[in-house]
């Protein structure tokens, strides 16, 4: 039982290789005409399992994020001149935070910690140099760093001045 593409496909193979077609042709004679499956009836079909659609509610019920973690996600600002540009130009602040914070909890203890409103979070997974110390190969830590944008008019202050 042959159908347009196949025969399609079959006419291009023969005009591209006629020793390959002839191979076609006699496995197509030698294969038994395969059965046709017997056609399920719609009826049998099982429906589909349908998810809860209580996700708002579980989490209204969860607490948004545990104090203790939150004072641990910063682990310490980051002052350089690439993060003062950043401060200055697009009113962002650098912290080093651990690596497997997520943008939500840096969030979260920024406005905790400093009690400022938060933008935004973007984060970068700095991987550490391969360094020799020595006669030995060594590798300094990775590192995940979060750039915080501040909402207008808000300001960190890690100097102490004005405080």
């Amino acid at each position: 039982m042959s159908t347009a593409p196949e025969a399609a496909k079959a006419a291009k193979a023969a005009k591209a290789d006629p020793k390959a077609a002839k191979a076609a042709d006699a496995k197509a004679e030698k294969a038994p005409a395969k059965a046709a499956k017997p056609a399920r009836p719609a009826a049998a079909k099982k429906p589909a399992a349908k998810k809860p659609a209580a996700k708002k509610a579980d989490a209204a019920k969860r607490p948004a994020h545990a104090p203790g973690r939150l004072a641990q996600i910063l682990v310490a600002p980051i002052v350089s001149e690439k993060a003062t540009m950043a401060a200055e130009k697009h009113n962002q602040v650098l912290f080093k935070v651990l690596r497997d914070a997520t943008k939500p909890e840096i969030k979260a203890a920024v406005e905790l910690m400093f009690k400022v409103t938060v933008d935004s979070v973007q984060t970068v997974q700095h991987k550490g140099k391969v360094k020799r110390f020595g006669k030995s190969i060594g590798r300094r830590d990775h590192v995940k760093k979060a750039y915080v944008s501040l909402a207008a008019g808000q300001e960190l202050n890690f100097s102490g001045e004005g405080a």
